[in-house]
């Protein structure tokens, strides 16, 4: 593989008003739909040999206004389950949790549709997503969202999965991780377009 490109679905209302938003499934706002059409400079005329976008509409929406075509779905792109949490916001969790800080104090349980999962859990299918990147060879772009592709940064640089933490990545961004001297790296990273 030579690059993946990695680009977080526009803005949905949860987004915007800081919710945490895993497993549900929100829509693009009108700026999110415009976020999503100013990534197709940056994407046309580049062939990708691989195009895997998350299950959620938010991402699909995105990919198609991006102008990416035959992409592929992959279920370990969801966004980290947050579990409990799905649908607040990091002020709201900390009335009753001091302090709460994802990365580090995870989630609690939640209904059978939001079960949550952990770092290290969510890590795991950021390693199958790159292991995949990696098989399809050449340039590679996923669609997903904000967390799991920090996450995804993170074991791509042979970090922790928390350490996603070190990664803020906005709404309609683009980035690209690849290779120097044969060692992983961030090309670029959190690049707004719009």
């Amino acid at each position: 593989m030579d690059e993946m490109v990695l680009l977080r679905h526009g803005e949905t209302e949860w987004s915007r008003t800081g919710r945490h938003t895993g497993r549900t499934d929100v829509p693009l706002t009108p700026r999110g739909e415009e976020q999503a059409r100013a990534l197709v400079p940056l994407i046309k005329d580049r062939p990708f040999d691989l195009v895997v976008v998350s299950p959620a509409l938010r991402a699909g929406r995105t990919a198609e206004l991006a102008g990416l075509t035959g992409f592929e779905v992959d279920p370990d792109l969801w966004e980290w389950d947050y579990g409990g949490y799905e649908g607040i916001t990091t002020p709201d969790i900390r009335k009753t949790r001091p302090g709460w800080y994802l990365w580090r104090d995870g989630v609690i349980p939640g209904d059978a549709e939001h079960p949550g999962e952990s770092a290290a859990e969510a890590g795991a299918r950021a390693d199958r997503v790159i292991e995949r990147a990696k098989r399809a060879g050449g340039r590679v772009a996923l669609v997903a969202h904000g967390h799991i592709l920090r996450v995804l940064t993170a074991r791509w640089l042979g970090l922790e999965p928390a350490d996603g933490r070190l990664f803020k990545l906005d709404t309609g961004t683009y980035s690209r991780l690849g290779f120097e001297h044969g060692e992983p790296v961030i090309m670029t990273w959190n690049a707004p377009v719009s």
